[in-house]
């Protein structure tokens, strides 16, 4: 209310020659919509008129504007509706009657107050008060105040004291400054007793009930702290009082100033021990029930410390605005304190969240056993990190080389250990995450530290300016004091979670995979609240972390693919880095779906594809028991099959060529395994196709000795059916041998051979019928033998 009060007297009543002394929030009785503020004013010029404004919010929000004037002298009644009990409501009387609601009843007493006063003050026709406490009149009036000072007699007066010298001085100083002081007392004295007036419509008085407060208010209950609220700001706004030039060095208003400062010093220390205390208690509290959290991996939450707390928020903001450096030291106190408390409550989190990634196992819990209360980790880091972790019905397949990474047996680790880790993994971020966001809310709440400013409210402290003394506006508040603060208190989170997160990669490499798609996900969270928060800044630094572990299991993979050695005597088969790439990328697939950071895996896909074309051309350069056209074939048919099944589209160019590379070699393993089955047949057809190339006619090859028709029939009868039979099968049996089973290229092969046996064939036949022409020469077999013969040979395999 003092910042608004503050606004309201600048933009409007200072304009208007009017001064501000009393100020309620309200809405119109059984209405509530819209709020106001009626505004009690006196005009600083002569003769005073006193007047009742309200003042609301421009319909956009953004200014406050008068809305309706009344006369002081024009109220009749005030209705505080009950003069015993806490009620807001209460009604004034003009030409017709107004009934409002307070925010609050102390807001409502406080501006019945300044009427009362006004109205005794300024006004001979008086106003009826009903339903207000004596007792709150009484004390908002001083003795001595209670006549008109238009002009009434005095009941009672001072007793009468001789000037000191100062006094006398000061007197002396003022009649010089006034023309008429001598020639016209009256007039001075009427001037004198108008700049008094004035002195005293400005609150250089606190009432007997805010001073009681101040001195003992019970700061343990809601009663007491909120009239030590109200207490408080009475006393900031008598300190913070404007005067009129040279009323600062009257006797009176030194007194004044010396018991307000006398009050502020002795109610901030009150305020400093007291809130000592709660720091301390509340923090006791907390840490009763950090083992059954700790156990059950979930942070303790300080929500009722919070709440308890945030009722002190104004008087912070008092202290802070009257006292920095003790507030500063409540600071530090608090941060001092609360950064024990999260570092104790943060590390045994951590020590169980390890046991549940390590295993939950007897021999586990034994070797890392929680002890006592505390749940401390008895084993050291590096005897945990070596623990084997042991999974029940744990199947991986042996080829998956890919997967054999780290320091550990990945052979150990299934699906159902990689799930168990993401979900405790994500259980600590998702503990975290509303810990740090609730603790900086807190702080920015509790101690002010909000970075929007509307209204700065005047200050204890004042500084010289051209011999005036002026208040020192505060320095403007930003998120940086939040973020050391917060810095201090959660210092050990970080750490904790680069240990858990090497933790987490020692048990299985590909557990970066986890951890850069859950800590992206909550970096992306946290930046969407506050870019700038403690909460993002920290889980953006461990992201670098993770993805760099990310990068250190890609090229891990790549590095074992190279050093990948075959063996001489049996078949290479699919590699095991191609089928680890399967497994990887269909694990990735389902890990990676719709997350922030798919482009570090498209990225991490490239590199290991790259990788694995450029092995397997290597392998297969150096492999002795099997051709290289059927390991280049094999592995390459199933890249392109893993390819097309898991739709990966940065890998489309990838998948096409890994087709073509199995369709060419597969056409070049048929074409060599193949050979030329009829071989003495193609020679003599090869010498036959040189003859035309050296120009001689078709129709003419015939008359020549070697090639003339009974030679075309002496080879001819060389390959009886029987003898192609018995070839073909041998060829089989040689391809079989060659290929794996798990590929199951088999019969593609041989369908494969049987088309280029078949092209074979028809182009003999289509030689005979140019070169011999009316020969009447056929081959021993025909189409429809040789297709009967590839089907037999398969089948009986």
């Amino acid at each position: 209310m003092t910042a608004i009060k503050h606004a309201l007297q600048r933009d409007i009543f200072t304009p208007n020659d009017e001064r501000l002394l009393g100020i309620v929030n309200v809405c119109k009785a059984g209405k509530k919509k819209k709020n106001c503020f009626l505004c009690a004013t006196v005009t600083t010029e002569r003769p005073v008129q006193v007047k009742v404004v309200k003042v609301k919010k421009s319909d956009k929000g953004d200014f406050y504007k008068r809305q309706q004037t009344w006369e002081l002298r024009d109220l009749t009644e005030v209705d505080a509706k009950d003069a015993s009990k806490e009620n807001p409501e209460f009604d004034l009387y003009f030409e017709k009657v107004y009934r409002w609601v307070a925010s609050s009843t102390a807001e409502k007493n406080s501006f019945i107050s300044c009427i009362w006063k006004l109205n005794q003050r300024y006004l001979r026709k008086k106003v009826e008060f009903v339903n207000v406490s004596s007792q709150l009149l009484e004390e908002s009036v001083p003795s001595g105040e209670s006549q008109s000072v238009a002009g009434g007699d005095e009941d009672a007066l001072d007793e009468y004291q001789e000037l000191s010298t100062r006094e006398e001085q000061d007197i002396e100083s003022m009649m010089e400054t006034c023309e008429y002081a001598i020639s016209n007392a009256e007039a001075f004295t009427e001037q004198l007793s108008r700049e008094l007036q004035v002195l005293d419509g400005n609150y250089m008085d606190l009432s007997k009930g805010h001073i009681r407060a101040l001195l003992e208010g019970d700061l343990s209950s809601p009663k007491g702290i909120e009239a030590c609220i109200n207490a408080s700001e009475a006393l900031l706004q008598c300190i913070n009082v404007a005067l009129r030039p040279g009323h600062d060095k009257l006797t009176a208003v030194k007194q004044q100033r010396e018991l307000f400062s006398e009050l502020r010093d002795k109610f901030a220390r009150r305020l400093t021990n007291h809130l000592n205390n709660v720091f301390i208690h509340q923090g006791h509290d907390q840490s009763s029930t950090l083992s059954q959290h700790a156990a059950e991996l979930t942070l303790p939450k300080h929500n009722p410390l919070h709440r308890d707390l945030l009722r002190y928020a104004k008087l912070m903001e008092w202290l802070k605005n009257t006292q920095r450096e003790m507030y500063e030291g409540l600071s530090r106190t608090y941060v001092d304190y609360m950064s024990r408390l999260y570092e104790r409550e943060i590390k045994e989190f951590f020590e169980v969240a390890k046991i549940k990634m390590a295993g939950t196992t007897k021999e586990a819990k034994g070797k890392f056993g929680l002890h006592g209360s505390s749940g401390k980790l008895t084993g050291s880091t590096s005897s945990l990190n070596k623990l084997n972790v042991q999974g029940s019905n744990s199947r991986r397949s042996q080829s998956s080389s890919l997967l054999d990474m780290g320091n550990m047996s990945a052979s150990d680790l299934d699906v159902a250990d990689r799930t168990k880790f993401d979900k405790i993994f994500e259980q600590v971020l998702s503990e975290l995450e509303p810990l740090c966001l609730a603790e900086q809310d807190f702080i920015s709440k509790f101690f002010k530290l909000q970075q929007h400013v509307v209204v700065a409210p005047p200050l204890m402290e004042m500084e010289e300016v051209d011999g005036n003394a002026l208040p020192r506006m505060p320095p403007y508040m930003d998120k940086d004091t939040v973020r050391l603060m917060m810095n201090k208190i959660f210092q050990s989170i970080e750490t904790e979670l680069n240990s858990l997160i090497a933790l987490g990669d020692k048990i299985d490499s590909f557990n970066s995979l986890y951890m850069l798609v859950k800590m992206s996900h909550h970096v992306w969270t946290a930046e969407n609240v506050d870019p700038a928060s403690y909460l993002s800044t920290t889980l953006g630094n461990v992201l670098v972390t993770v993805k760099r572990n990310f990068d250190k299991c890609i090229s891990g993979q790549i590095r074992q693919m190279e050093e990948v050695k075959i063996s001489k005597k049996s078949k290479v088969g699919i590699l095991s880095f191609v089928t680890g790439f399967e497994e990887f990328a269909e694990l990735a697939e389902t890990i990676f779906r719709n997350a922030e950071r798919r482009g570090d895996l498209d990225k991490a896909y490239v590199k290991l594809i790259r990788a694995v074309f450029m092995n397997v051309e290597k392998v297969a350069s150096e492999s002795q028991k099997t051709p290289r056209d059927v390991v280049m074939m094999e592995n390459f048919h199933h890249i392109f099959s893993t390819l097309s099944r898991l739709k990966i589209s940065c890998l489309d160019a990838e998948r096409r060529e890994a087709k073509q590379k199995y369709t060419d070699h597969l056409q070049s393993y048929v074409i060599n395994s193949l050979g030329q089955p009829l071989e003495k047949l193609n020679h003599f057809f090869e010498g036959v196709e040189a003859r035309v190339a050296q120009g001689v006619r078709e129709e003419e090859v015939s008359y020549h000795l070697a090639f003339n028709k009974q030679e075309l029939r002496k080879v001819i009868k060389e390959y009886p059916g029987k003898e192609v039979k018995k070839g073909l099968d041998n060829l089989y049996k040689k391809v079989d041998k060659h290929l794996c089973e798990e590929e199951s290229l088999l019969q593609v092969v041989w369908h494969s051979m049987q088309d280029e046996f078949i092209r074979q064939y028809k182009h003999f036949e289509d030689l005979i019928g140019r070169c011999y022409p009316g020969s009447g020469i056929t081959m021993e077999f025909t189409i429809q033998d040789m297709l009967e013969y590839f089907s037999s040979i398969a089948q009986s395999h």
